[in-house]
């Protein structure tokens, strides 16, 4: 089995139902800007630190910049430059905290996130690939540019999109996975399958390997069909609730769901994804999830 990299949970969703921390447009990277939203962001970071200690794992401390592109960010007055500087803050805001802990950790990596261009719950309609590429370089190089050690594109709807931010990160040199999230029935917004979706990229800038995200566990085991694209999955971070993609778009309340009923549930997936490296969740899910998928106690 490939030895797997701890990473944390659902970001936002923790932020804002658990902490009652206002993220407009969904978004977490402001809180970089500020004394306090820094302070909230080492405070969620290091429960994962100890998780991963607890573990004895590696950590994978990906950045809270799921949202930081021109679209998102300008809705929140960031400019190019505000973007490129919250993106490097980012990273270096994980690697200080990660190198505190350097002699407690078994290791510890530092991820770039990006999210769509739109909406991650939305059909994309068709994203030309050199767009794409040109749309989501600036994000990746400053990834890039502050020592990242790679880079996660989570919850992609559109294979011309992965196929853009593959050849970006490719041309700047900084490994990235892709990540597509599904249905309830397994599939793409779409209708592609997971295996059409990960050919695709793969034919024009093939990644290390792909993520899937953003769905519960149910709905990704729809997508099982033994086909040789299962070994190219090696990224895993399910949602706690078993609502679909439009249910979830309008929920007023958090559906955690059950954590230890998450973990067995998953179980599953990481029989059929032999190759998955990065472990954790996504929407819904905090830091009990990530234990009971682990096997260890949540420790908070």
């Amino acid at each position: 089995m490939t030895q797997r990299l701890l990473t944390d949970g659902g970001l936002e969703t923790d932020l804002i139902f658990n902490r009652g921390i206002d993220l407009p447009e969904f978004a977490a990277f402001p809180l970089v800007d500020t004394a306090e939203g820094r302070a909230a962001l080492r405070d969620y970071y290091s429960a994962y630190v100890d998780l991963a200690v607890r573990a004895g794992a590696t950590v994978l401390l990906e950045t809270p910049t799921w949202r930081a592109n021109p679209d998102h960010g300008a809705t929140l007055g960031y400019d190019a430059a505000a973007l490129d500087r919250v993106n490097r803050t980012s990273v270096d805001l994980l690697r200080e905290l990660a190198a505190g802990r350097d002699e407690e950790l078994l290791g510890w990596q530092v991820g770039g996130i990006l999210g769509p261009r739109g909406d991650g719950y939305q059909a994309a309609g068709g994203v030309d690939p050199a767009e794409a590429a040109d749309y989501h370089r600036p994000q990746l190089a400053a990834f890039a540019a502050a020592g990242a050690d790679r880079a996660t594109v989570l919850t992609l709807t559109d294979v011309g999109e992965g196929i853009g931010i593959a050849q970006a990160a490719a041309d700047l040199g900084l490994p990235v996975m892709i990540g597509f999230t599904v249905e309830t029935d397994g599939r793409l917004p779409d209708g592609r399958t997971l295996g059409e979706a990960f050919a695709a990229v793969d034919e024009a800038a093939a990644p290390p390997y792909f993520f899937v995200n953003c769905a519960h566990p149910t709905h990704v085991a729809r997508a099982l069909d033994g086909g040789a694209w299962q070994a190219r999955v090696g990224g895993l971070r399910v949602n706690a609730s078993t609502m679909s993609h439009a249910e979830l778009d309008v929920a007023t309340d958090l559906d955690d769901g059950d954590p230890n009923l998450l973990a067995v549930d998953q179980k599953a997936l990481l029989d059929a994804f032999p190759q998955v490296e990065v472990l954790g969740g996504c929407c819904g899910t905090d830091l009990r999830h990530v234990a009971a998928m682990w096997g260890v106690d949540a420790g908070r």
